[in-house]
């Protein structure tokens, strides 16, 4: 575990390609504890490359990656202990489709903690489920009987099954309509703030930029480009900076934020 005061996630020189297209090139990023990350960037700038490299889903080319004090490398011990630290919630949930809301939370759980008892599960799962904001009667269903905003919730349940400091979600409001996804940001500011959770969010919505992210990156040229809070990215001296952060959408979230806090 880190101590006091350092990163939770420390990124030094990251290199990733594919064959010869170059994603990242030496890319620096430190994460601080506690905090939600929003991450963006234009189409084809690697954000999720960068989420799966932090999670060693994606080695590295070149450069280091530190999680929670520790190096990351492909040692399988590590990798798995890795695995227990971090919770993460893909673009579209990615749950098993053949198997329920609460078979899907267990999944972890059982992989992990084995020696479980029945009892125990049971009790962790719905838990989880209620962490997510389901209602318990989400856990008998399948992932095909539950609504768009519902199935981002439950993949969210299965990230939390583990109780990990750390949290990577890739798009998680993207398909909601505004109330849900407004409802979805809500929650994970919430989780974040009771369980001490350090958030690495990837997101093209602004509201939920404007609204729950303590400071943002954005990811351009093979690199992050700046990162801070909102105040001082969108005075960053950059072409899609000045287009994402200054359009109309950026302004309405702006004064969305605003209307709701004064």
């Amino acid at each position: 575990m880190s101590a006091p005061g350092e990163p939770a996630i420390r990124v030094r020189g990251l290199r990733t390609q594919f064959g010869p297209q170059v994603v990242h090139d030496a890319l620096d990023l430190d994460v601080a504890r506690g905090e939600i990350l929003g991450v963006v960037g234009g189409s084809g700038t690697g954000k999720s490359v960068l989420m799966r490299a932090i999670l060693n889903l994606r080695p590295p080319d070149a450069g280091t990656v530190e999680v929670l004090g520790q190096t990351i490398t492909n040692d399988a011990a590590a990798h798995v202990n890795l695995q227990r630290q971090t919770g993460v919630l893909f673009q579209d949930g990615a749950l098993f489709s053949s198997l329920t809301v609460a078979e899907n939370v267990a999944v972890p759980l059982k992989a992990h903690h084995p020696e479980i008892t029945a009892e125990l599960l049971a009790a962790l799962i719905q838990l989880k489920i209620r962490l997510a904001g389901l209602p318990d009667s989400a856990a008998t269903k399948l992932p095909s009987e539950l609504s768009g905003g519902m199935r981002k919730r439950a993949g969210l349940a299965r990230a939390l099954a583990l109780d990990p400091a750390l949290l990577f979600l890739d798009e998680p409001t993207a398909g909601l309509d505004p109330i849900g996804a407004a409802q979805f940001d809500q929650l994970l500011k919430t989780l974040k703030e009771s369980l001490g959770l350090t958030v690495f969010l990837i997101t093209h919505d602004l509201d939920t930029l404007y609204a729950i992210c303590d400071r943002v990156a954005v990811l351009g040229r093979q690199r992050i480009l700046t990162i801070g809070p909102l105040a001082e990215v969108e005075r960053f001296d950059d072409p899609w900076v000045h287009d994402y952060f200054h359009g109309p959408r950026a302004r309405a979230a702006r004064q969305s934020v605003h209307d709701r806090s004064t």
